[in-house]
């Protein structure tokens, strides 16, 4: 049987948490808590242990953006953290990446792609929107030289991980990577599993950092191209 899926909701919209519960209970995921500020949030995490964490940014007291920090500094056991939002500028995007979240998603998303993105993240990936991606892509294309060089090197990879990590900057799936590598799924999530590793970075999102910050991606090429 597979183990239920363990949910914080933190928003300070009840509309917003009870469509969120409703949501993710008919997708047969257990909402343990919900929060209406980033207080609350961080004092829920630690009361029930979630697998992942859905956040608000714009909260009262406590954003969510400093809650995910505290929730994810020095915990034995990080639960995932998806920010949620009706702002999709470019600040929150790069603060939440940078405060250690695993997925950013604008609140217009569907019931199907929220449950999805939940379900995601929990097994070890990332999530970013399309539209959040190509702010990604365009805030790194103008990057100059010297700024790169100030972020980890890509030498301890070998030839077949730099060409991993770049089809994931790309925005490939572990199907797609499978697909167009001619190598199993199985393999795939091998490869990524060692590039996270060796780059020092817990999941997806921050090893697309690293591949524009470093240059190993360009904005030319930041999208699949058609085969």
């Amino acid at each position: 049987m597979t183990e239920t899926l363990r949910v914080v909701v933190a928003d300070d919209q009840t509309l917003v948490r009870t469509g969120f519960r409703m949501i993710l209970t008919a997708g047969g995921i257990d909402v343990v808590a919900e929060a209406t500020n980033g207080a609350e949030a961080v004092d829920a995490v630690r009361r029930t242990r979630p697998d992942v964490v859905l956040m608000d940014i714009r909260m009262p007291e406590l954003d969510g953006l400093e809650a995910t920090r505290r929730i994810l500094t020095g915990a034995a056991e990080e639960p995932r953290v998806i920010i949620l939002t009706t702002f999709d500028l470019d600040q929150y995007v790069y603060a939440a990446l940078s405060a250690g979240a695993s997925g950013f998603l604008l609140k217009d998303v569907t019931p199907e792609q929220l449950v999805a993105a939940v379900r995601t993240v929990r097994s070890g990936d990332a999530l970013l929107a399309p539209a959040i991606t190509r702010r990604l892509v365009a805030r790194f294309a103008h990057r100059d030289d010297e700024t790169a060089a100030l972020h980890r090197d890509l030498s301890e990879l070998t030839p077949r991980e730099v060409e991993v990590l770049t089809l994931v900057a790309r925005g490939l799936s572990n199907a797609e990577l499978a697909q167009r590598l001619h190598i199993s799924e199985a393999t795939v999530k091998t490869h990524v599993a060692r590039v996270l590793a060796k780059l020092g970075v817990r999941d997806r999102v921050q090893a697309v950092v690293v591949a524009y910050e470093t240059g190993l991606v360009t904005v030319g090429d930041g999208q699949p191209s058609a085969e």
